[in-house]
């Protein structure tokens, strides 16, 4: 049976999410069904996941948070990926958490690929029995 992917991607830093995206398509198996939502910022990301929650069997979350020169990247960074967490826990559905926080562009760049390994991980814990 295919199963059926969401990917919701924040394209705030429309290359970087663009290099996540890629490298996570292709990781996901040819056959699976994919649906890709774009939101605007990594904090959109975890109730958009909520909303299409019954409709997927599995999610990956991407995206990128840089430090700037204020706290709030650690609350984005600490708020999404406790959403996440905890969404995944209630639904028992996996959700590859792929947002990457660096402290400067050149990190994201570097870490641009990293959507590849959300995919393997969310694909490890679909095919558990």
């Amino acid at each position: 049976m295919k199963k059926k992917y969401l990917i919701v991607l924040a394209d705030y830093y429309k290359d970087i999410a663009t290099g996540l995206l890629k490298s996570a398509l292709r990781v996901i198996p040819k056959k699976s069904i994919i649906k890709v939502i774009t939101v605007p910022g990594a904090f959109e990301i975890p109730v958009t996941i909520s909303k299409n929650i019954k409709k997927y069997d599995a999610f990956l979350a991407l995206g990128c948070v840089i430090k700037g020169q204020t706290p709030h990247f650690d609350f984005i960074s600490q708020a999404s990926t406790n959403a996440i967490m905890d969404l995944s826990l209630l639904s028992k559905k996996p959700i590859g958490n792929g947002i990457i926080t660096c402290l400067n562009m050149a990190q994201a760049k570097a870490r641009r690929k990293k959507g590849a390994e959300a995919a393997h991980a969310v694909i490890s814990v679909l095919s558990q029995k």
